[in-house]
């Protein structure tokens, strides 16, 4: 039996783009000699994990990907839509390296381990308590080196924010990416921070002082709006990094919306013993 909750099923396409580009990053996906990936609660729709092989064609040509739901029903409509795309009636290849399956948290493989998972919009509905067992469970089903993507977006895509989690099940970094034209404030990611984040959005912890300080430097560094969004997303990351965030990636990450700190940086605080 498929280990984990049936979830809503809410996806669109090119919802999950900003995490994509991030994946493709990834040192550990440019040098397995067996380069699975596996998207682990892909929803009512097929679409994301197909988007997902086609943007990740172009770091590792010979990437193959498995669609993993818990719910047979969909698992039906996605194989309806792969047959669509082997008849060469959609925008994907008909030679597109992509399968369905039933599964969930347990990652059923078997021995073909994948070098990523992407657990998108998948935890939202789960306990806090939950997620650690969650990550290890399907940290355990990856290649040694590989990672976990778990988090969380917006429905059209624009607001984004994931932990990577290593093959220990133990998290790395967290990571958020937004749509710079048109925002606001950068603390509207606080609506959609990973499970294990988002009730912990409090005074006293790091998170919430990440978001704070994020607002902050976004509003001192307003006159740069009439350079355009990019300029002043970079001026306010450039300030975290004065004022003792341990930023990582640089300026061209940067350029896209994101930001990523290790996970220490952002960590709950510990829950105190009753």
């Amino acid at each position: 039996m498929p280990v984990g909750s049936i979830t809503r099923g809410t996806t669109n396409t090119n919802r999950l783009r900003r995490v994509d580009r991030w994946i493709s990053t990834l040192p550990a996906l440019r040098r397995t000699t067996n380069p699975l990936v596996v998207d682990l609660g892909y929803g009512a729709s097929g679409i994301t994990t197909l988007e997902l092989h086609e943007r990740l064609l172009a770091v590792r040509p010979e990437l193959r990907v498995i669609g993993l739901e818990i719910e047979p029903g969909r698992v039906r409509t996605a194989d309806a839509q792969l047959r669509l795309v082997r008849d060469g009636a959609t925008r994907f290849s008909p030679a597109a390296r992509v399968s369905f399956a039933l599964g969930g948290f347990e990652v059923p493989t078997g021995e073909d381990r994948p070098v990523v998972i992407r657990a998108f919009n998948v935890l939202r509905q789960y306990d806090e308590s939950e997620v650690a067992d969650a990550w290890h469970l399907m940290a355990k089903r990856l290649q040694p080196g590989g990672t976990l993507v778990e988090g969380t977006c917006d429905e059209i895509g624009r607001v984004s924010s994931w932990v990577a989690v290593d093959d220990q099940g133990h998290p790395e970094s967290f990571s958020i990416s937004l749509r710079l034209a048109d925002l606001e404030l950068p603390s509207i990611v606080a609506e959609r921070l990973p499970k294990a984040l988002i009730h912990r959005n409090v005074p006293g912890e790091r998170i919430h002082a990440l978001m704070t300080d994020l607002d902050r430097a976004w509003r001192v560094h307003a006159p740069l709006a009439v350079y355009g969004p990019v300029q002043r997303w970079l001026a306010t990351v450039g300030t975290l990094v004065d004022t003792g965030w341990p930023v990582t990636a640089g300026r061209s990450r940067w350029r896209l919306g994101e930001l990523t700190l290790p996970w220490s940086a952002v960590a709950p605080a510990p829950t105190p013993v009753a």
